[in-house]
């Protein structure tokens, strides 16, 4: 139910009634391990139903069999409910307490799972929930305020209290009725700030979709013709400023012909333009060759780099290579040895604008986007979602870079290899959008925006804070329940014995 709630079916009252039907079913349980059992399942059914796009990579596109892929997708779903398992248990020792420590506890110790599931072994946050509350919902006003993890933490305290209104409506508790109003009410009205302002006039922008497909994009024979598809839609396009995806080009910088960057450079320059390119990079340190996702960025302005720094575990390297090498072995995952760029570049001056680039699964973490916001007047992600098919992944990380903009306040251009390629607002708002697997080349208008929103300023602090808090209620709750919970089995073990 609760994979309905994010695109492309975007139903977001469902989320509220999915957690409150999740949280009613762990409180009735009656040992903590069948309330853990409950959110594993639930964690399953999400996972199972929301990423299963990762068996298309895994064997479509990656060369694993059926039934390893099959395996590696099972088992990284069943990794992701252990978050889900553990929740359940503290939710069961809270079920005997009173009504407002569970509406306080309860989403607290949510998020503070959903935040961890987003920072250990370098972090997965998909489809935390506060992903499903993009525009129209009223709750996607508070994403400049607190961001997702926030907006996940009002979720589920709505969904404590339309339980609460469910569960006691004949004692009359109005309070929860007015709470759950006035959280979305404000929400909504929220949407009406403008948290930051324009910096210059709207300037042109052409994003880029090669639909190159993956299994023919590496191929040697393949590579002429991607670089003369990519110089064609460069050569019509009219933007001033010209985004292509990530690796559009399928050779490293250094074995790019230079006539092919010579004639793109011309181009850009009689045309008073600018262009980010995604293209692998090799770069030799110390006898050591080292390899780099990046974007580089050229044209009227210098020629600049942006590299990333999130990279996949499993995907772009290998984490604990001595101790997990046996792995690659195992499911045959084909793996590039990626390096991570370094902390705090710098935006790329580009256009007139100041663009902070994140590369695919980068823009995903909002504490980490945000830190070159300040200095930047424009988001830019570069990504290559071929590797997934036509899946729920293309429309749910499109909405994951809605959320993005909404908590920057500034634009976020998406030029992807098959989409979703868009064009979206400060305020989260797909302006355009480009047919998914398609070659075409998508222009429209884009604006610089200055200053900073209160995520911008604080990051996950409050709600952090908030979440410690909960935590704090939620664990002196645990420690008796389980205490009272231990001491009755002893007891019916004397009486039986």
């Amino acid at each position: 139910m609760l994979v309905f709630g994010y695109a492309p079916f975007q139903l977001f009252p469902l989320p509220v009634f999915a957690l409150a039907g999740l949280f009613a079913l762990m409180l009735n349980q009656a040992t903590p391990g069948r309330s853990a059992l409950v959110g594993l399942c639930f964690g399953v059914g999400l996972f199972g139903a929301g990423v299963s796009w990762i068996y298309i990579s895994l064997h479509e596109y990656g060369g694993m069999s059926v039934l390893l892929a099959v395996i590696a997708t099972i088992g990284f779903c069943g990794f992701l409910a252990l978050f889900y398992a553990a929740f359940g248990m503290v939710a069961w020792a809270c079920r005997s307490r009173g009504t407002l420590l569970r509406i306080i506890a309860l989403p607290a110790c949510w998020v503070a799972f959903e935040w961890l599931r987003g920072v250990l072994f370098t972090g997965f946050p998909w489809l935390a929930v506060g992903y499903s509350q993009t525009a129209p919902s009223p709750l996607a006003g508070y994403a400049p305020v607190f961001g997702v993890y926030g907006i996940s933490l009002l979720l589920a305290i709505s969904a404590m209290l339309l339980l609460d209104c469910l569960s006691c409506w004949k004692n009359l508790k109005r309070w929860s009725t007015v709470l759950l109003f006035g959280i979305w009410t404000v929400g909504g009205m929220l949407q009406q700030m403008q948290w930051t302002s324009p910096a210059g006039a709207p300037f042109s922008v052409t994003l880029l979709q090669g639909n190159v497909p993956q299994n023919e994009k590496w191929r040697a024979e393949n590579v002429a013709p991607t670089l003369q598809l990519y110089r064609s839609l460069l050569q019509r396009s009219s933007g001033r400023l010209i985004v292509m995806p990530e690796t559009a080009l399928p050779l490293f910088a250094d074995e790019l012909p230079a006539v092919y960057i010579r004639d793109v450079i011309t181009h850009l320059r009689a045309a008073g333009a600018d262009l980010i390119v995604g293209v692998p990079e090799r770069v030799v340190d110390n006898d050591k060759v080292r390899y780099f996702n990046s974007a580089i960025g050229m044209g009227t302005s210098p020629t600049q780099t942006y590299r990333k720094q999130h990279l996949v575990p499993f995907g772009e390297y290998l984490p604990a290579q001595a101790l997990l090498s046996w792995v690659l072995d195992f499911l045959h995952i084909p793996l590039a040895d990626m390096s991570p760029g370094g902390p705090g570049q710098a935006p790329l001056s580009l256009a007139g604008q100041q663009v902070a680039v994140n590369i695919c699964f980068e823009d995903v973490f909002g504490e980490e986007i945000i830190r070159a916001v300040p200095n930047a007047t424009l988001l830019v992600n570069l990504s290559n979602l071929a590797w997934f098919g036509n899946s729920l992944a293309l429309p749910q990380h499109l909405q994951i870079a809605q959320m993005r903009a909404m908590e920057a306040g500034r634009y976020m251009l998406r030029a992807t290899n098959t989409g979703a390629t868009a064009i979206i607002d400060q305020r989260g708002r797909v302006v355009q959008q480009a047919k998914p697997h398609r070659t075409l080349a998508l222009s429209g208008m884009a604006q610089g925006f200055v200053g900073a929103t209160p995520y911008v300023a604080a990051g996950n602090l409050p709600v952090l804070i908030y979440c410690g808090a909960g935590i704090l209620l939620a664990f002196g709750t645990t420690a008796r329940r389980y205490g009272q919970h231990l001491a009755s089995r002893k007891r019916v073990r004397r009486f039986l014995s």
